[in-house]
C-alpha cells in the first residue's frame, strides 16, 4: 500500500511538472548535478569520471541545488562518475525534496545493499537508473547483468522509488542481443526498460544496423512504459536518421558540472560555461532561442525529452556560442571543452 501511495503522489507531481512546463517557458524542466566525478569502475567509452576526485562539498551542492530552485527547478538528476560514493548524497537529495523538486539518481549499481537503499527511500529519491551494458562483463564494461542481477532483485524487493533500467545498442557493442536479455529481465522484475544508442565523442547518432534495429523495435514494444515512446526520436536515431527539434539545452536543460558551471550538457562542456550563481534569466531566455548545429544528429536523449514539451513553439533564430569562455575555467585547471571518446550514457 506504501508504494501505491507514493507511486501515485510521484505520478501527480510529474503530471504538475508537465503541465506547469506546457504553460510557461521561463523555468528550468530538468538539472542534471555532479556532485563528485570519481567512480569505481573504469568503463572504456566513458568520458564523464576520473578515479582521484574528491566530493563536492554539501554546503556547496545545497547552494546549487537552492540556484536551481530560485530558477523555478523541476527535475533534479544527480549522476557522476559514480554519486554513490558521495559521503553525503542522503543530504543532497533531501534537500533537493526540501526544495520540492524531484530527484533522481544515475549510478552504476555496484555500491547498492538492501541498507544503502533504505537510506535511498528515507530520503526521499523518486527515480533511479542503472545502465546496463551487458550480460557478462568483458574489458569494455563491468556493468553487466551478471554481476548486477542480485542488486536489481534487491531494488524490486525494497526499493519505495521509481527504477529503469537502461541497456545499449550500437557500435562497440559485441552482443547486441544482450540489450534484449536486459530489458527482459528488467520488465520481470516491475521495472520500466529503456535502451540508449551508442553516440560518438561528440553525443552524434550512428545508425543502428539491421539486426540491431530489429532488437531496438523489440526492446521499445516491452517499453510501452517509457516516456520515449511519446515522441520519434529514438526511432529516427536507430535508423540514423537526424531529428528536425528545437533544442532547449542551457534554458530548460541544464547540465551543471562537478565545478558549478553550467553546460549545454555532458559532451558540450564550455558552452555556454557559466557559474551557475552567475546564471542569469537573461541568459536563459537567450539560450532557450539559441540553434544549436549538433542538435540534427544528437542522441543525448534527456535533453531532447526534455526540450520536446517546446517542440512546437518558439522558433530558434540566435547562432550558438561555442566557444568556452576562459575566465569561467574549472578551478582544476582542465579545459572546459574536452575531448572524448565514445560514449554510452
Amino acid at each position: 500500500m506504501r508504494r501505491k501511495y507514493l507511486w501515485a503522489h510521484r505520478r501527480a507531481r510529474e503530471l504538475w511538472m508537465i503541465g506547469r512546463a506546457l504553460l510557461s517557458t521561463k523555468h528550468v524542466v530538468q538539472a542534471h548535478i555532479i556532485p563528485i566525478r570519481r567512480c569505481n569502475l573504469a568503463c572504456t567509452y566513458c568520458n564523464e569520471f576520473d578515479d582521484y576526485s574528491k566530493p563536492v562539498g554539501l554546503e556547496e551542492m545545497k547552494g546549487r541545488i537552492d540556484h536551481l530552485g530560485a530558477f523555478g527547478t523541476a527535475f533534479i538528476v544527480i549522476s557522476g562518475g559514480e554519486p554513490l560514493l558521495h559521503p553525503e548524497l542522503d543530504d543532497i537529495i533531501a534537500h533537493i525534496r526540501r526544495r520540492c523538486l524531484l530527484a533522481a539518481l544515475i549510478t552504476n549499481g555496484y555500491l547498492l545493499t538492501r541498507e544503502r537503499i533504505e537510506r535511498l527511500n528515507r530520503a526521499g529519491l523518486d527515480h533511479l537508473q542503472i545502465s546496463i551494458d551487458n550480460v557478462q562483463p568483458d574489458d569494455v564494461s563491468k556493468k553487466s547483468l551478471k554481476v548486477l542481477d542480485q542488486k536489481l532483485a534487491l531494488l524490486a524487493g525494497h526499493a519505495e522509488f521509481h527504477v529503469n533500467i537502461n541497456s545499449v545498442l550500437g557500435s562497440g557493442v559485441a552482443h547486441s542481443e544482450d540489450a534484449l536479455a536486459v530489458a527482459r529481465r528488467a520488465i520481470g522484475l516491475g521495472f520500466s526498460t529503456t535502451v540508449g544508442i551508442i553516440h560518438d565523442a561528440q553525443g552524434q547518432l550512428r545508425a543502428l544496423g539491421d539486426a540491431e534495429q530489429r532488437i531496438f523495435e523489440e526492446i521499445m514494444h516491452l517499453a510501452r512504459r517509457s516516456y520515449s515512446r511519446f515522441n520519434r526520436f529514438q526511432e529516427n536515431i536507430a535508423h540514423g536518421r537526424a531529428n528536425d527539434w528545437r533544442c532547449r539545452a542551457g534554458s530548460r536543460y541544464l547540465y551543471i558540472c562537478e565545478d558549478g558551471l553550467v553546460h549545454y550538457c555532458s559532451q558540450k562542456r564550455g558552452a555556454p560555461g557559466i557559474p551557475i550563481a552567475e546564471y542569469t534569466a537573461e541568459q536563459r531566455h537567450r539560450e532557450f532561442y539559441t540553434r544549436k548545429p549538433c542538435a540534427p544528429r544528437c542522441t543525448i536523449s534527456c535533453v531532447q525529452q526534455t526540450s520536446y514539451i517546446d517542440h512546437w513553439r518558439a522558433p530558434q533564430t540566435l547562432k550558438a556560442n561555442m566557444m568556452p569562455r576562459p575566465a569561467a575555467a574549472p578551478p582544476s585547471g582542465q579545459p572546459l571543452v574536452e575531448p572524448a571518446p565514445a560514449a554510452r550514457k
